[in-house]
């Protein structure tokens, strides 16, 4: 499979159904709870209808693991799965706030370390994010590298501090955050994850134990082939299931030596 070249296709046609419904009172609709537990929207519907199609036009056969539709099979017999979050950032864009995108990967099996091929569209912006396993990572067919800041001080690191838990987060973060200076949280994690890798950003950590693997399946692997460095908060490799509810905490910084401060205070507190 040529997967740069669908998942750039499928990529566009989300692209354009989000673009056609943002101006419409259609999208704000709601179809029950989804299979991640968030509510579901047209629009994220419509988007991941936008992504089947282009699949199904290529004669992909899938097994699509989706927040929305939960883990559906497509074709005769599957030969891959499609984890796929159609619009992370759907509450930004019923908002009218333009940073959201939608994230595919591809992988062999049902795990966050055997994905193949993955891709991350801003949804408000001409950038497309794409990576495939042992080939590197690109924005807009540019080969991208994260940022070698080493110092707090220095850095830009993103937060997702969205939790209801907050004090007890905020306990464990305490010290990072005091020697910080440039904290930032936009509200679409995958596409988060992808500014360390290409290193607009110089870390990224959520350690709330909330953000499900759909979010930073693609993500990941970006990051990965970019050169960043992405772990658990205890430092060991991502290997958790591919499923619209489970769960995931990571650290994800630009360079080994940024890592190691942000691990070390972590553990600390």
């Amino acid at each position: 499979m040529k997967w740069d070249t669908i998942l750039t296709e499928a990529a566009e046609r989300i692209k354009t159904v989000v673009k056609q419904l943002m101006a419409t009172s259609n999208a704000e609709k709601t179809y029950g709870i989804g299979a991640g537990g968030d509510p579901k929207k047209h629009i994220d519907l419509e988007a991941e209808k936008a992504l089947v199609e282009t699949l199904n036009e290529h004669s992909v056969n899938f097994t699509l693991i989706s927040e929305e539709s939960g883990v559906q099979h497509y074709g005769s017999k599957p030969t891959c799965y499609v984890t796929a979050d159609p619009i992370d950032g759907t509450t930004n864009i019923l908002r009218g706030l333009p940073f959201a995108c939608t994230s595919i990967a591809i992988s062999r099996t049902r795990r966050l370390d055997s994905i193949q091929a993955a891709a991350v569209a801003d949804l408000f912006h001409d950038t497309l994010y794409l990576a495939e396993k042992e080939r590197g990572a690109f924005r807009n067919d540019q080969k991208i590298n994260p940022s070698k800041t080493s110092k707090l001080s220095e850095a830009v690191i993103g937060v997702d501090l969205n939790t209801y838990k907050i004090a007890n987060l905020t306990v464990k973060l305490n010290q990072l955050l005091a020697k910080t200076k440039h904290i930032r949280h936009l509200g679409a994690n995958a596409l988060e994850l992808c500014y360390v890798a290409d290193g607009t950003t110089d870390a990224f950590i959520d350690i709330r134990g909330k953000l499900r693997t759909t979010d930073i399946a693609a993500a990941t692997l970006i990051m990965l082939e970019a050169g960043a460095i992405v772990t658990t908060p205890d430092n060991n490799n991502l290997r958790n299931t591919l499923s619209p509810r489970e769960k995931a905490s990571f650290i994800a910084a630009g360079n080994k030596e940024l890592h190691k401060i942000i691990l070390e205070d972590l553990q600390q507190a």
